[in-house]
């Protein structure tokens, strides 16, 4: 009798082995389905609350990763920018996206590419862990150093951060892990990589924490909207475990959490932040765990505060007009018009930023935008250069907007004597603030608040600003503004 029980309770062991078996291989139909998969067979609580405004739960990046290929009206791609903090598990998400990939898309094509082999590593270390605790049947080989690949075709190869390495990929889902750290001709040739096929949309996501206010992560995020890419954001509050029984007035986190915890629902230790936090410089501790804004250590105008300093601005028929021009061809050529109000305040009103284009092209524009007759601009102030004779035309930008329309003056100053005068206007020594900018300068903003020095180096070179060719351009037509307005009065149009 004894026996026909341990027989049947056997028995009944191997039917529910069979039935989990079974159900590993069952699609999760639902952002429910899929959170209890993931709980289930890989033993991990995916945190799914929004705590603060404007941010997500790392649930929300995993479904829609997840599910893009599976929607009944599919999107144009899969791409997504994920900003979280340290320790936010975005290397493990990354890679239960992966393997979901691997086991429910057939013929799926994954590569992981990080900013370093390590991180790299990171990403396929927890990959060939969940394939080692109980995926082994999806397996068409034994798990290599760098690659794997699944009975239905799909396959994971990890790349190494060299542009030889990305180019000649045709894959369906690139995942970049810490972007923040990629050689920039790297994540260019990256671009190109992937390819949608009749089942799988091809899906390139940027993963990082975001360090640096002019690093590659920021310029990703900037240009998220730009392109309709989404952008799944979330802080140490969507993933820090639920406090319960602590004394707010006596936490030292509770300047920054002011409760946000006690609805959390997360892993991270709230000891353990504490820590960090004490570890932390103020500037890294809300740039890398709060996912503010990233530090400004290295950044020229580090009190440049959106808050503060955009606003919205229309033209006053009231208040004199300035243009001031920044030259470019390659580069951007910018445009920026300013009005002076009663207060002496800058208010910067539009702008113009176009890569190569002519002159007269140029010119057509910024006559178009500008609100008043040529005759009624106070002035238009632009680049010393300008002035220098071509070899090859003989004529010189200045000459050449002359006689187009555009009457333009300049003065000879050096980078820091603007610099100084920009900063002056963002904030004076008696506090207040006479520059304002139009939330229609998008070019402007991104750059005052992401112009920079260079790093590591020294001596006079160290306290010249990085020209980059993206920033320093808006930066410059501001900087000619300053200049030429202060010493307005002698400052005379020349002719050429």
């Amino acid at each position: 009798m004894v026996e026909a029980a341990l027989v049947k309770s056997n028995s009944n062991i191997e039917k529910a082995v069979g039935v989990y078996e079974r159900l590993k291989g069952l699609r999760p139909g639902t952002r429910g389905d899929l959170k209890n998969y993931v709980k289930v067979f890989l033993g991990i609580e995916i945190p799914d609350k929004q705590i603060c405004e404007g941010h997500n739960s790392p649930m929300d990046y995993l479904w829609e990763s997840y599910s893009a290929d599976f929607a009944t009206e599919k999107k144009v791609n899969g791409d997504a920018v994920i900003w979280a903090n340290r320790g936010g598990g975005k290397t493990e998400l990354a890679a239960i996206t992966t393997l979901l990939d691997c086991v429910f898309k057939p013929s799926c094509q994954v590569r992981i590419l990080a900013g370093s082999g390590e991180q790299a590593g990171r990403m396929y270390e927890y990959l060939t862990g969940f394939l080692g605790n109980g995926f082994e049947d999806f397996l068409a080989e034994p798990i290599r150093k760098d690659r794997c690949r699944f009975v239905n075709n799909s396959a994971v190869e990890v790349l190494t951060q060299s542009a030889k390495s990305v180019r000649g990929q045709h894959i369906q889902k690139l995942r970049c892990d810490e972007v923040e750290l990629f050689d920039e001709d790297v994540f260019g040739a990256a671009k190109f990589t992937t390819q949608s096929t009749a089942s799988v949309l091809a899906a390139m996501e940027m993963i990082s924490t975001m360090y640096r206010p002019y690093g590659l992560m920021q310029k990703i995020v900037s240009s998220a909207g730009r392109f309709g890419t989404p952008v799944f954001k979330w802080c140490l509050w969507e993933v820090i475990e639920k406090c319960t029984d602590r004394n707010c007035s006596q936490c030292p986190l509770s300047g920054d959490c002011e409760g946000k915890a006690k609805k959390a629902c997360g892993y991270l230790k709230i000891d353990d932040c504490i820590t960090q936090m004490r570890r932390a410089s103020r500037a890294s501790w809300e740039a890398e765990m709060l996912c503010k804004r990233p530090s400004r250590e290295n950044a020229v105008f580090d009190e440049f505060d959106p808050a503060v300093n955009v606003r919205q601005l229309d033209y006053d028929p009231n208040l004199p007009l300035f243009r001031t021009l920044d030259f470019g061809f390659v580069n951007p050529f910018v445009c920026l018009w300013i009005q002076i109000d009663d207060e002496a305040r800058v208010r910067v009103i539009d702008e113009y930023v176009r890569s190569r284009a002519t002159i007269d092209v140029h010119a057509a524009e910024i006559k178009s935008r500008t609100p008043v007759e040529e005759g009624q601009v106070a002035a238009t102030f632009c680049d010393p250069a300008g002035a220098s004779v071509n070899d090859v035309t003989g004529t010189s930008v200045v000459r050449e907007l002359r006689t187009l329309g555009i009457v333009t003056r300049f003065r000879r100053s050096g980078i820091l004597e603007g610099i100084e005068l920009i900063r002056r206007a963002i904030k004076a020594g008696d506090g207040k603030s006479r520059l304002l900018i139009s939330p229609r300068c998008q070019r402007l903003i991104e750059a005052m608040r992401c112009y920079h020095y260079p790093e590591n180096t020294s001596g006079n070179s160290a306290e010249l600003p990085l020209k980059d060719g993206l920033y320093d351009h808006p930066i410059d037509a501001l900087r000619y503004f300053f200049v030429n307005y202060k010493y307005s009065r002698k400052t005379a149009a020349r002719l050429y």
